[in-house]
């Protein structure tokens, strides 16, 4: 569980069933990515972003981007959105191992437990971009 955890730094609610049938990219599917949407507990906001921080630590010692951040400003009753690759490289695997024990990060049911104290609500799917419309439309198979 320990490596699934890791394997999904990217990923700030890991413990989610959502989640426990991804696997590593392969090229095909290099923009495929995660996003999250998150409500936010009460008194919790600067909590959340400093361990969204943390997360951010680790990948930058693993040599992985900073996910993209988004702070909710006017309209729907989000307060932050997370736009991420949906997978761990294969050979950024073992780095992230590595910096997740550096930065002793809790995993596993741990992990489900520190990050559920921040949260009220959370809504994640899997999407691909960005991309452009032809494409997206260079995907079709044409029926003839």
């Amino acid at each position: 569980m320990k490596n699934f955890i890791r394997n999904f730094c990217l990923v700030p609610i890991l413990a989610f069933s959502s989640f426990l049938a991804v696997t590593s990219a392969s090229a095909d599917d290099s923009k495929e990515k995660l996003v999250e949407i998150f409500r936010i507990a009460p008194g919790q906001h600067e909590a959340f972003l400093k361990h969204i921080a943390l997360t951010d630590e680790v990948n930058r010692r693993a040599g992985l981007p900073a996910r993209d951040l988004y702070v909710h400003s006017n309209g729907n009753g989000w307060d932050f959105m997370i736009i991420q690759p949906a997978h761990t490289p294969e050979d950024k695997r073992e780095a992230l191992d590595k910096a997740w024990d550096e930065m002793n990060m809790p995993s596993g049911i741990n992990y489900f437990v520190e990050i559920r104290k921040f949260i009220a609500d959370h809504n994640d799917t899997f999407a691909t971009g960005p991309i452009t419309a032809k494409e997206y439309l260079s995907g079709l198979k044409n029926k003839e």
